[in-house]
């Protein structure tokens, strides 16, 4: 069973456009089952963090398409195909 401090050292990318979409901050858990429903990856800071930073990365975890030694493959889109939804 993977570690969560592993999974966040892997680089996330959307396999639709190459983007990359950062490395996972936080997951969330169903504390019922148990199981892993999101990743979440921070958003960018703006101008040395004085300004705030953009909306986090919310990633289902039925949108993985694979997890390797180095990356994590996920396929989402958004109403501008990106497939980002944002989370303040």
């Amino acid at each position: 069973m993977p570690r969560i401090s592993e999974f966040q050292t892997k680089e996330v990318v959307n396999v639709e456009n190459g983007k990359r979409l950062g490395h996972i901050g936080d997951l969330d858990v169903n504390l019922s089952s148990g199981k892993i429903e999101n990743l979440i990856i921070p958003g960018a800071g703006r101008v040395m963090g004085l300004f705030g930073r953009d909306n986090d990365v919310v990633v289902p975890w039925s949108n993985i398409v694979r997890i390797g030694a180095d990356v994590i493959l996920v396929r989402f889109y958004n109403d501008e195909g990106s497939s980002m939804q944002g989370r303040d």
